[in-house]
């Protein structure tokens, strides 16, 4: 399977290192969209052109880092984005560039060789935030043929009538009644939307991504959303979208097609994704390993890490990936959690917080109005 887009090449315009605010400009995005097809190796590297991330560029142009910064630390999201012989000197330029500013670097999503180049670096500490399950396209199959409790999801999704197809990007950008389905999705999260690595309006930019739709009687009630990873000719599921009128079974009707379309077209990777808190944290300091215990313990609530492991767990990943957060300091301080989970709600956690237990008390109020008022008829 070729890269998506590796039918557009060009040199790309020459640019000096600097910052670039989110919502990104013409000039900056044709680099970006460029430099991604040549070299994405990270699963979430086609995040990097969500809103309200700034962009940093090479000397050269050869190479991008996305990244917010909170509390004068710049969190990356996931890793620059260049060829693999020129990733230890982009680190060093990138570096200089933080002291140069007065800020300190974190890097957020750090897997595989950015891994092993940082890990291998006294000057950083790191921490497990979790795990993303990982699949080879072509076993992708045998899951089904072993598992009963899956081929009875897609049985119940076919049964209700559930059809699944491919839609063009054209068709689906903004599409309203995909929109209707994320707008319903939405509505039934227990936090305000996140953001940085994890926008949740995936519909308004669907450049080199795809998009797959299942319908009852034509009508959208579900759909996943891939993002590329070229240079591992693979793809991530972004989002698993479903509406509260989609049969039982429709996410896993529409996630088996999507992964048999691009296993028959010669993809060798697909991930779902982090899930938050999985896999190996033992190295991971006492204060963080027990924040984490009370997280997985307490924050169903707010975000059901529990349910989300299980849920791609039953597709009976062949490994799990560590992803983990690197920041250079020599050991990993609350001052860089802070600002990783800065990152993701936008603003101070404590706030993203409250309006959380805001928004569930006002759903719990809401049910218990619900019963009363059934109590009463």
């Amino acid at each position: 399977m070729a890269p998506p887009g590796r039918g557009h090449k060009g040199a790309g315009p020459k640019m000096e290192p600097r910052p670039h605010n989110g919502g990104v400009a013409d000039e900056a995005n044709t680099a970006i969209l460029r430099l991604l097809r040549e070299h994405a190796w990270n699963a979430t590297a086609y995040q990097i052109v969500n809103p309200g991330l700034d962009h940093w560029f090479s000397q050269d142009g050869d190479a991008v880092v996305a990244y917010v910064l909170k509390q004068r630390t710049r969190v990356v999201a996931g890793a620059p984005v260049c060829s693999r012989h020129r990733l230890t000197a982009v680190i060093d330029e990138w570096e200089q560039s933080c002291l140069d500013a007065g800020h300190r670097s974190c890097y957020f999503g750090a897997a595989g060789r950015l891994a092993e180049i940082l890990g291998e670096d006294s000057r950083y500490s790191r921490v497990v935030m979790g795990s993303q399950p990982v699949w080879s396209p072509a076993e992708w199959h045998n899951t089904f043929a072993r598992k009963a409790s899956l081929r009875a999801q897609l049985h119940r999704a076919r049964n209700h009538g559930l059809v699944v197809e491919e839609w063009p990007v054209e068709r689906a950008t903004a599409h309203p009644a995909l929109q209707q389905v994320l707008t319903d999705w939405l509505s039934r999260r227990g936090l305000p939307p996140l953001h940085f690595l994890v926008e949740p309006q995936t519909l308004e930019n669907l450049e080199d991504k795809r998009v797959f739709v299942g319908c009852v009687a034509g009508e959208p009630v579900a759909f996943v959303n891939m993002a590329p990873v070229p240079t591992r000719a693979g793809w991530l599921t972004e989002q698993f979208v479903r509406s509260r009128r989609a049969p039982n079974g429709s996410i896993e009707a529409v996630v088996d097609f999507a992964v048999r379309t691009v296993a028959a077209e010669g993809a060798r990777y697909v991930t779902m994704g982090l899930v938050p808190l999985a896999g190996p944290t033992d190295e991971n300091p006492a204060w963080l390993k027990a924040l984490s215990t009370w997280a997985r313990a307490h924050g169903r609530r707010f975000y059901n890490f529990a349910g989300l492991e299980a849920f791609k767990t039953k597709f009976v990943p062949d490994s799990w990936e560590p992803i983990y957060v690197f920041s250079k300091e020599p050991r990993f301080s609350f001052r860089s959690l802070h600002a990783v989970a800065a990152a993701f709600t936008g603003v101070p956690p404590a706030l993203a917080l409250s309006q959380g237990l805001a928004r569930a008390v006002s759903t719990e109020w809401g049910r218990f109005r619900a019963i009363i008022d059934k109590l009463g008829q």
